[in-house]
């Protein structure tokens, strides 16, 4: 009698357990060694950006105004608006980059966020302070520190934490030559008091915002969000489209199914995702758009220019995703993640500004796309959407990458198409 060939059923079949196989060391490996890899990397690269900005700040671009009128002090060749401000300038410890503007330049540059703030002396600033030897003295001297909370809320506290500390180490210099006068060598304990230290210091906003700006942060995140939905929309059309032409499986809790196999090229394939990717993008653009602004109601101008440039942006991230995944095939996500968003944060200058970060992520931040979408942004938010805020550049970046992905994802499919690398045995199709 002949054997029988028909393979065991479900029933019979010998099935493996979990105890069985979590002996084997070559299912540990794999899993074991990418998340490792990932924890440590991201760990790395995450706080790597943020944990010492005091550490890494040097050159934080910050106006000095001196627009003091007043005649020098008797003794003196120069007022003291122009001592205080060479002194500033002549600082080299490298933490600022102090840029001397008249009032209308500093003003210029706070609203084109070319600055994170501004230090102004005042036109009767050496007028006020010889004042204070007399007994005409009503006020004190005040040096005005301007803020720019557009450019970030850490970026525009350190700046105004410079400016302060220079402000009072001028005051502190000009209160030793007011004690060296011989007008205040009769002067009475009080009076010596305030004559050590003259200067005020006084803060305002050089250039405001919206109160539903979270801080100057709202910029950022409204990048993060085209970002996500750029990457996560790519993906999950990317694994749809799979599916649907039988590439992929198609599991739905304890429910499996996979669906014939169309017969398709690589290339077509990747052009059929990114054709969806240009219509889907239009869905999550507007809705992104619709959370943010119509229900959340985050202070928001130029409300067409800030949808044709969100759609935009998200649509080349979500075409460099699906130009990776083409590429790379099963960890192309992975790669999409770090090159998008794992990258992308700590070197956005966003939350951090890149001066205050190591010069590995400011490398990173002429080239990676969530820097170059973030400029962007925050020019159209708070900048008036100025060109010369980096609305330019942003422009040009998302263009840029946009062709690159188009370049790079097309190479690569024809390729693999024409080395005969095709993802299917052809079967006809019911």
């Amino acid at each position: 009698m002949a054997a029988d060939s028909t393979p065991p059923s479900d029933d019979t079949r010998v099935r493996a357990s979990a105890a069985a196989l979590l002996r084997r060391p070559k299912l540990w490996l794999v899993p074991t060694v990418l998340c490792g890899l990932l924890a440590f990397l991201l760990s790395l690269l995450y706080m790597g950006g943020i944990v010492n900005p005091n550490g890494e700040l040097h050159h934080l671009p910050i106006g000095i105004v001196n627009a003091d009128r007043g005649r020098p002090l008797p003794g003196q060749t120069t007022n003291l608006g122009t001592q205080v401000t060479r002194s500033i300038t002549a600082d080299t410890s490298g933490k600022a980059d102090w840029q001397p503007l008249t009032r209308a330049e500093a003003q210029e540059r706070l609203a084109s966020g070319k600055i994170y703030g501004a230090l102004v002396v005042p036109a009767d600033f050496t007028t006020t302070t010889a004042t204070l030897t007399t007994a005409n003295a009503t006020t004190r001297p005040t040096l005005t520190v301007l803020t720019n909370p557009g450019m970030g809320s850490l970026g525009s506290s350190l700046a105004s934490r410079i400016s302060q500390q220079a402000a009072q180490q001028a005051s502190l210099a000009i209160g030793m030559q007011l004690m060296d006068s011989p007008a205040t060598a009769g002067a009475d304990a009080t009076t010596r008091l305030v004559l050590a230290d003259p200067v005020a210091v006084a803060t305002q906003v050089g250039h405001p915002i919206g109160e539903h700006s979270g801080l100057g942060l709202s910029a950022f995140y409204y990048t993060l969000l085209l970002v996500l939905a750029g990457f996560l929309g790519g993906n999950v059309i990317s694994n749809g489209v799979d599916t649907a032409l039988g590439y992929a499986d198609n599991e739905i809790g304890p429910w499996h199914a996979r669906r014939p196999t169309v017969p398709i090229s690589r290339t077509q394939t990747l052009l059929l995702k990114m054709v969806m990717t240009a219509g889907i993008t239009v869905l999550t653009t507007t809705l992104v758009m619709i959370a943010t602004v119509g229900i959340l109601g985050m202070d928001a101008s130029h409300l067409p220019l800030l949808w044709i440039y969100s759609y935009c942006a998200s649509l080349a991230v979500g075409l460099g995703v699906q130009a990776i995944n083409a590429a790379f095939g099963g960890i192309g996500q992975l790669v999409s993640m770090f090159v998008f968003i794992v990258l992308g944060l700590p070197s956005s200058g966003s939350t951090v500004p890149l001066e205050a970060v190591p010069g590995f992520y400011r490398f990173l931040s002429l080239f990676e796309p969530m820097r170059q979408l973030s400029v962007g942004v925050r020019a159209i938010l708070f900048f008036d959407a100025r060109a010369d805020a980096g609305l330019t550049r942003s422009w040009i970046m998302i263009a840029v990458g946009a062709a690159v992905a188009l370049l790079f994802g097309l190479t690569m499919t024809r390729y693999y198409d024409r080395k005969g690398l095709h993802r299917f045995t052809p079967q006809p199709s019911d």
